[in-house]
């Protein structure tokens, strides 16, 4: 009968295996394919406001590593949802408590801030006509999605290999 040597030190890889490829190798994949995405959208979008406010999350829970491009809040996330969707026509006021009981000249004379356009006073309100979108977050993927994916699986190829898995410095970008 054979006698086999090294079977534990094999089942002991083989079952922390699955950790070592998370931690190692999965995470790094993931914002390798995920950078590829953030870049593109930066690229379509119209704003820098937004390009700032651009960010790229991973997170590992469950077996599971998923990457998320979204945006912080705040201004360029306002501008980011107007360019994503675009806007409806719509009336513009400055609102009641804004006003302090100032009638909207006053704010204007005192102020400086709010209804007048081109140098000029536009009265209470005034109708915006809306604002034609330009989509730039699923563009990006709809565009880059391939390449992506070929990313994710260079950054494997790159770390697993015949001799183990080769820990390294993963692409930059870490999570905010």
């Amino acid at each position: 009968m054979p006698t086999v040597r090294g079977k534990a030190n094999l089942q002991r890889f083989l079952a922390q295996l699955p950790s070592e490829l998370e931690k190692k190798v999965l995470r790094g994949a993931v914002r390798a394919g995920g950078r590829i995405i953030l870049d593109e959208a930066k690229d379509r979008s119209i704003s820098s406001d937004v390009d700032e406010a651009l960010v790229m999350r991973t997170k590992a829970e469950a077996g599971r590593i998923t990457v998320k491009i979204t945006i912080r809040k705040g201004w360029g996330r306002a501008i980011a949802n107007w360019l994503e969707y675009g806007t409806d026509a719509h009336f513009v006021s400055i609102a009641k408590e804004e006003r302090g009981g100032k009638s909207v000249a006053r704010i204007n004379a005192t102020t400086k801030r709010s209804m007048i356009i081109g140098g000029q006073f536009v009265g209470e309100t005034v109708f915006h006509p809306g604002a034609r979108p330009h989509p730039f977050l699923r563009p990006a993927l709809d565009i880059k999605g391939a390449e992506a994916i070929a990313a994710a699986q260079s950054f494997i190829n790159a770390h697993v290999t015949r001799s183990g898995i080769v820990a390294s410095v993963e692409p930059e970008g870490d999570d905010e």
